[in-house]
């Protein structure tokens, strides 16, 4: 006899009660950018902590934020938009609408990375030093920040009966899905995926601070990427809405580069033995030129 799962005595579901938190007249504040300005606030404050750690100045920290900001959200957002061009043609005028949900993680990452390597070329301090003190804060944000999916009623899996089943209003569903009223609740796993992330980068980050070998410069950030990227490649496979190219699933082509680009670091790093190369030259490389 077959075991029904969904009448377990810990069986529950997920309901969305909307993505508006409330409204004042003209004022409406959504769970979306609430939950982002906040991933956004505590990374910072996380970041800066961190940063005393390593004897970077937390100032830096907070200019760099500003930078991260406004190269990381619109790229999220156009980065989108790009892969549902089809869609925004005949909307235009949503393109904008980023209140209503709709930007990807790895265009956010091309946007940082490409603000953080300009900030880092000016203030002539390594690219991969300020890379280890935000990845914690990132991945952390990025916990926070799924659950905006949860309250717009996206990014959800596909169908299933699990006890931790996702309910999706019929005004949110694909077409082809219409008559499921049970989802997987992907923004969940992702969530909980990047926390495991997070406490495995904070444990190496003190872990090199109690008399422990010290980490090489690189090592926090390549570890995300390897990290982070295993997880979004089996949890990308569940969802009904996934960016494509072709056939592909975008996420999952550029998760498996991440996985191969963070271990090939790593083993650049520890067997190798050699530094990444950065926007500043490291002192073997000073060393190495006389």
């Amino acid at each position: 006899m077959a075991l029904d799962i969904s009448t377990l005595p810990l069986a529950f579901e997920f309901s969305s009660p909307g993505p508006i938190l409330v409204k004042i007249g003209p004022l409406t504040i959504r769970w979306y950018g609430l939950l982002i300005a906040t991933a956004v606030l505590i990374g910072v404050w996380l970041s800066q902590k961190l940063a005393k750690h390593r004897n970077v100045n937390p100032d830096l920290i907070s200019d760099l934020s500003i930078w991260l900001v406004i190269g990381a959200i619109p790229a999220a957002r156009i980065y989108y938009v790009l892969f549902q061009w089809s869609e925004y043609a005949q909307h235009p005028e949503r393109i904008i609408a980023i209140w209503q949900g709709g930007i990807a993680i790895h265009g956010a990452i091309i946007g940082g990375v490409t603000a953080a390597l300009i900030f880092a070329r000016l203030k002539q301090i390594s690219f991969w030093q300020l890379a280890d003190l935000v990845s914690p804060s990132l991945i952390l944000g990025q916990a926070i920040g799924r659950w905006g999916n949860f309250f717009n009623s996206e990014a959800f899996g596909s169908p299933t009966n699990v006890p931790w089943k996702l309910h999706i209003p019929p005004e949110h569903r694909p077409p082809e899905l219409a008559n499921f009223e049970f989802f997987h609740p992907t923004f969940l796993y992702e969530s909980l995926w990047d926390l495991m992330v997070f406490a495995l980068l904070i444990t190496l980050f003190f872990r090199s601070l109690s008399g422990k070998p010290a980490l090489k410069t690189g090592t926090l950030s390549l570890v995300y990427l390897a990290a982070y990227s295993l997880g979004r490649l089996w949890i990308e496979g569940l969802r009904t809405d996934s960016l494509m190219l072709g056939p592909l699933r975008i996420a999952q082509v550029v998760s498996l580069l991440g996985i191969i680009f963070g271990l090939a670091g790593l083993a650049w790093l520890y067997i190798a033995k050699r530094p990444l190369p950065d926007v500043i030259s490291s002192p073997q490389e000073d060393r190495q030129r006389r």
